[in-house]
């Protein structure tokens, strides 16, 4: 994925923001927020570090988890021509509309 850094099992996206003319990193997945502001590669991995460690500690001080839970379930709402086509083709592969979509954003994923 294009504009990740990777802090061990954590990932972080990073993106520049033109008003503070610095690279910004929010890290994905936690029960919470945790971002962090650099000039420079290596200024955002020791940045990073330094706010991942600080969220790690308060998420355990407080006996939370540190990662936030996905339910699994997503309200979708599509073009009512592609609705008809998604179910034309579950139809002939003789699967569930919930599968025909589960099967094509695992392939869009890679």
């Amino acid at each position: 994925m294009k504009n990740v850094m990777k802090f061990g099992e954590y990932e972080a996206v990073i993106a520049f923001d033109p008003e503070t003319e610095l690279f910004r990193g929010e890290f994905l997945g936690l029960n919470g927020g945790a971002d962090f502001y650099a000039d420079s590669i290596r200024s955002l991995r020791k940045e990073g570090a330094i706010s991942l460690r600080v969220f790690l500690d308060l998420a355990k001080e407080k006996g939370i988890s540190a990662r936030k839970q996905s339910s699994g379930k997503l309200t979708l709402r599509l073009d009512p021509d592609l609705h008809h086509k998604l179910s034309k083709l579950a139809k002939a592969k003789h699967i569930s509309l919930n599968q025909v979509i589960v099967e094509s954003l695992e392939t869009a994923i890679g």
